[in-house]
Formats: structure tokens, C-alpha cells, sequence
């Protein structure tokens, strides 16, 4: 079984015929499932999409159980949480629905976690960290694009002279460099690549 463009979260079970792990869908299983969108739902309140997986959590005045589902508490009610709560031993407790999120001053909505920042998020020398709510995702760098090579997915250098997206003046040459691209003005112009005279 080999499949051309890979299996990015998934394995090639026949001639490019993916098999996506639970979460993941597409014809190369690189988009993540939205299970929020699924018939029937998964939660019985409210879903958060997450990446690869999904969260329950409930409206307020409603807990949290074990099975997903949601039951009627008056304590809950009284807290007054932004995503539902639960109780710890006597004790209610406000939920957030991602380890992204975090419980605000006030102890009842969830903030967002800037993982980018935290230095929490860890992302490959070339990709750079994109923060979301709840969550962040890796991105390639400027000048470099998602590409399926040699039976992975790898950030590769884009070749600006090839692809006519420098700004070389009419008079220069476009030199590609790893992750961009300088100018030279050609024999006879001086200048900066960008303006040659």
C-alpha cells in the first residue's frame, strides 16, 4: 500500500486510500473532525471543538457528569460559572473546556492561555507559534510552505524568483535564499536591487 500524498494523521491502508485515527478526516486524513457538527451530538449541552477531539460541558446550573451528560444543581447555579462546573468533594468548582483556558479572577468564565508566549507551545526551528482561543497551531515560517515530501510533512523553502512574488526592480536578478530572496542589480545599473539606476 503506498499512498502519494501521505497519510498525515492516519494510515495508508491501499493504494492512496487513507485510514484517518479517530478525530481526523479527508482524503489525506490532514483536517481535523468537527465531532460538535455530528448527527447525533456528542454532548448534550454544549461542544467545543478541539484539535482531533472534542469537549463537553454543560449550561450553567447544570454539572458535569462522568458519562458526558449533564444534570440539573442548584449549587452550580448559585456559582454562576461560564462553562458549567463540577463538585470536589462538597466543594463547587468552575470548568474551563481546554487546558488552553484558564479560570479568570473572578473564578467563573475562562480566559485564554497564550501558549505562544508562555513558551508553553513547542513548535519545530522552522514553524512559528500561532496562539487560538483555547488552544495554538504551528505554522510555517514567512517564506516557507507546507509541503508533503519524502513520506512526511515538512516546511519548505519557497523559491520567491520562481514563483514572481519578489520585488525585484526590472533591472535586477532575484537570488532565492532559505526562507527568502535578495536582488542585484544586473552589470551597468548600481542600486539596491529594489531600485537600480
Amino acid at each position: 500500500a503506498t499512498c502519494g500524498h501521505g497519510c498525515k494523521y492516519g494510515e495508508c491502508v491501499g493504494p492512496n486510500k487513507c485510514k484517518c485515527f479517530p478525530g481526523f478526516t479527508g482524503k489525506t486524513c490532514n483536517q481535523d473532525l468537527n465531532e460538535c457538527g455530528l448527527k447525533p451530538r456528542p454532548c448534550e449541552h454544549r461542544c467545543m471543538n478541539t484539535h482531533g477531539s472534542y469537549k463537553c460541558y454543560c449550561l450553567n446550573g447544570y454539572m458535569l457528569m462522568p458519562d458526558g451528560t449533564c444534570a440539573s444543581s442548584r449549587t452550580c447555579a448559585m456559582v454562576n460559572c461560564q462553562y458549567g462546573c463540577e463538585e470536589v468533594k462538597g466543594q463547587v468548582q468552575c470548568l474551563c473546556p481546554s487546558g488552553g483556558l484558564q479560570l479568570g479572577p473572578n473564578g467563573r468564565a475562562c480566559i485564554d492561555i497564550d501558549e505562544c508566549s508562555t513558551g508553553k507551545a513547542v513548535c519545530s526551528y522552522n514553524r512559528r507559534c500561532v496562539n487560538t482561543f483555547g488552544s495554538f497551531y504551528c505554522k510555517c515560517q514567512l517564506g516557507y510552505e507546507l509541503k508533503y515530501t519524502s513520506g512526511r510533512y515538512n516546511c519548505v523553502d519557497v523559491n520567491e524568483c520562481v514563483t514572481n512574488t519578489h520585488r525585484c526592480n526590472l533591472h535586477a536578478e532575484c537570488l532565492n535564499t532559505q526562507g527568502s530572496f535578495q536582488c542585484k542589480c544586473k552589470q551597468g545599473y548600481r542600486g539596491s536591487g529594489f531600485d537600480c539606476a
